[in-house]
C-alpha cells in the first residue's frame, strides 16, 4: 500500500464514525450492492478527490468492495485525519493529511493520479483539470470522470466549449436528487449552523446578507431566516432576485447591504464574489464567510494588497482592520464553511448525492459511445436513486392509471398534429 496519512494510529476512531455514517447510508449502500453484483467496477480504477469525512469514506469503501481499485485524495482543510487512517489500514492509498497547505495538497492530487485511474469521482473538478493539464497521458486512457458540485461544473462545460475537455464527464450535480436536497436543503442548513457555531453567535435578531439565490443560496436564506435572521438577498440574475423577493426576502445591491449587514454569506461559487470595497464598507464587528466553493470568493488577497490587516485570529476566525478602520470577522479565511470547520451536511442528504455518484459511474462504465462532454444523468437513474431513497424512509411512489395515460397519449398526440398544421 502507498499513500500519505498523518497517523496510521487512528483509525479505529475513524471506522467507528464510517460504520455509523453507512449505516445511515441506505441509498449508497443499496447502488454499490448493485455495482458488485454485476461486476460493473471490478478491476476499474477509480479516484475520489472529494471532502474526507465519514460519509466520503464509505462511498470509497464501497466501490472497493465491488472491485474497484480506488485511490484517495483530499485537501488538507477538508481533510479528517482519523478517516484517512482508516481507509488507509481497509487497504486503500490515501494521499491526504489535515496539516497539508496548496503545495503538498497538489501534490498528493499529482500523486492519485500517478495511479492512472480510468475515473475520477471529482468534487469541484480541481482534479479533472489538474488531469487535464498535468497528466495528457493519463487523460488518453480515461474512461470518464463525474462531478458533483456547480463550481466544478461550470468550468467544465467551459472546457468543452473551447475544446478542451477530452473525457465525458457526468454532472452528478445536475440531477434532481441532488441539487434539490444537497444544495438547497444541506448546504443550506449546514452553512448556516456552521456560521453559529464558528462565529458563536445566535442569527436571532441578526442583519443576514445573503450573496447569490440559486438552489444553495435560497437554503441559506430560508435556514437563517428559520433562526430569526432578517435576511437581505443580493443577486445579479433578475429572475432569481425576484423569486427571493417572492419568498419575502428583501432585495439588494452588495454595496448597499453591506453597510447594514451583520453576517454576509457568499453563495456564488464566483471569485470576488465579496470584493474589496464591499468589505470595507461592511460595520465594524461584521462576519462574513463563504457557502460557495472557490478560492478567493471573498477577495482576501486583493483586501489585504489595498492596505487590510489582520489584527487578531481565535481559531477559525481571523480579524481584519480594513483600511476604512471597520474591523471584520472573516471565517475560516473564506473557505467553504461547512466543510472546511464543520463535517459537512447531514448523512440523509449525503446518501442522496454520493447515491448519485455511484449512479453516475454506473452509467459511463455502462454507456458506449460517450462523448468528451458534460453530459446529465439520465432521468431513469435519477428516478432510481430518489425511489430508494424515499423507500428508506418508508414512502411509496403511486403510478399513473390507465386512464391517464390514455389522456397523456391524446394530448400528446393532439399537440403533434397541431404542431405538423
Amino acid at each position: 500500500m502507498t499513500g500519505r496519512i498523518a497517523d496510521p494510529a487512528l483509525w479505529r476512531a475513524g471506522q467507528d464514525r464510517i460504520d455509523w455514517a453507512r449505516a445511515h447510508m441506505p441509498v449508497t449502500v443499496a447502488l454499490s450492492d448493485r455495482l458488485r453484483a454485476a461486476g460493473t467496477v471490478a478491476g476499474v480504477r477509480i479516484g475520489v478527490s472529494d471532502v474526507l469525512e465519514p460519509k466520503t469514506a464509505t462511498v470509497a469503501l464501497a466501490l472497493a468492495e465491488a472491485g474497484a481499485e480506488v485511490t484517495v485524495t483530499s485537501a488538507g482543510r477538508n481533510t479528517d485525519d482519523e478517516v484517512a487512517a482508516a481507509l488507509a489500514h481497509a487497504g486503500l492509498p490515501v494521499y491526504a493529511r489535515a496539516d497539508a497547505g496548496r503545495s503538498a495538497d497538489r501534490e498528493n492530487a499529482l500523486a492519485l493520479l500517478d495511479h492512472r485511474p480510468e475515473v475520477i469521482v471529482d468534487d469541484g473538478a480541481s482534479t479533472i483539470r489538474l488531469v487535464h493539464l498535468e497528466r495528457p497521458d493519463v487523460v488518453a486512457e480515461m474512461r470518464g470522470a463525474t462531478e458533483q458540485t456547480t463550481s466544478g461544473v461550470r468550468p467544465l462545460r467551459r472546457m468543452h466549449a473551447e475544446g478542451a475537455l477530452r473525457i465525458p464527464v457526468v454532472a452528478a450535480n445536475d440531477a434532481r436528487s441532488k441539487s434539490l436536497f444537497d444544495n438547497r436543503h444541506g448546504t443550506g442548513q449546514s452553512v448556516v449552523f456552521a456560521v453559529a457555531d464558528v462565529a458563536d453567535r445566535s442569527l436571532r435578531g441578526a442583519t443576514v446578507v445573503v450573496v447569490g439565490y440559486g438552489r444553495v443560496g435560497s437554503g441559506i436564506a430560508e435556514h437563517a431566516a428559520a433562526l430569526g435572521a432578517r435576511v437581505i438577498v443580493t443577486e445579479t440574475d433578475p429572475v432569481a432576485a425576484l423569486q427571493a423577493a417572492f419568498a419575502g426576502f428583501a432585495v439588494r445591491t452588495l454595496a448597499q447591504a453591506a453597510a447594514e449587514a451583520d453576517i454576509v454569506i457568499s453563495a456564488t461559487g464566483i471569485r470576488h464574489t465579496v470584493d474589496v470595497a464591499h468589505l470595507d464598507a461592511l460595520p465594524t464587528g461584521a462576519i462574513v464567510a463563504v457557502g460557495g466553493g472557490v478560492s478567493q470568493e471573498i477577495a482576501l488577497d486583493a483586501a489585504r494588497a489595498a492596505g487590510a490587516i489582520e489584527i487578531a485570529r481565535d481559531g477559525a476566525v481571523s480579524t481584519l482592520r480594513m483600511p476604512s478602520g471597520s474591523l471584520v470577522h472573516v471565517l475560516d479565511d473564506g473557505n467553504c464553511l461547512n466543510v472546511s470547520a464543520a463535517e459537512g451536511n447531514p448523512v440523509q442528504i449525503m446518501d442522496l448525492s454520493f447515491g448519485v455518484q455511484l449512479a453516475s459511474v454506473e452509467y459511463l462504465l455502462t454507456t458506449p459511445g460517450l462523448d468528451a462532454a458534460v453530459h446529465e444523468l439520465p432521468r431513469a437513474a435519477d428516478d432510481e436513486v430518489a425511489a430508494i431513497a424515499l423507500a428508506s424512509f418508508g414512502g411509496t411512489v403511486d403510478t399513473v392509471s390507465t386512464a391517464q395515460r390514455e389522456f397523456l397519449a391524446s394530448w400528446i398526440a393532439e399537440e403533434e398534429e397541431e404542431g405538423d398544421e
